[in-house]
């Protein structure tokens, strides 16, 4: 049987109500992704913990998440501050045809043409775009926005992206 790699969904931030519901924080734009969910792992005590969700719905600010037998105020508190995963099957699932997991991302090499310009070591988010961590061949570490503009390709398979560089994007 497969290994299961598990990607962090969410955070369960604080209880809401006293009745097992919980205030859950996630990345931008990703109701859908919630919506569709019929489970989550949480990891505490050193394990992950398979949870049912009841529902979920969304208000400006976070989420609002109810878990099958959380029935109360004591049942959700020892999970605060817990983060939710998923499988990465399950993630993988939802993904656009130009979108990719944060780890398929890091570690590629990043070139301009035919010329490794540096390797990404990180993914972040400025709430308008995704934003490549890029460590240039002088070691200093530059934010590129993932955007098609930007970034031509991502071939996972060869393990480089593409990028238009732009003057000054990596310096």
């Amino acid at each position: 049987m497969k290994k299961n790699n598990f990607v962090s969904v969410g955070k369960i931030i604080n209880f809401h109500g006293v009745h097992g519901e919980a205030k859950l924080g996630y990345s931008k734009n990703r109701e859908d992704f919630l919506a569709h969910l019929k489970e989550v792992y949480v990891f505490i005590d050193n394990e992950y913990k398979l949870l049912e969700i009841v529902r979920i719905r969304f208000t400006p600010k976070c989420g609002i998440i109810k878990f099958k037998n959380i029935d109360s105020l004591n049942d959700i508190l020892v999970y605060k501050n817990c983060l939710l995963f998923v499988t990465e099957d399950t993630a993988r699932e939802f993904l656009e045809e130009d979108e990719f997991l944060i780890d398929e991302l890091v570690g590629l090499d990043v070139f301009d043409g035919e010329t490794k310009v540096g390797s990404v070591v990180g993914v972040s988010n400025n709430g308008a775009s995704d934003l490549l961590s890029v460590k240039n061949l002088d070691k200093k570490i530059c934010l590129v926005p993932f955007v098609k503009a930007i970034v031509l390709s991502v071939d996972i398979k060869e393990r480089k992206i593409q990028i238009n560089n732009l003057e000054g994007l990596l310096s």
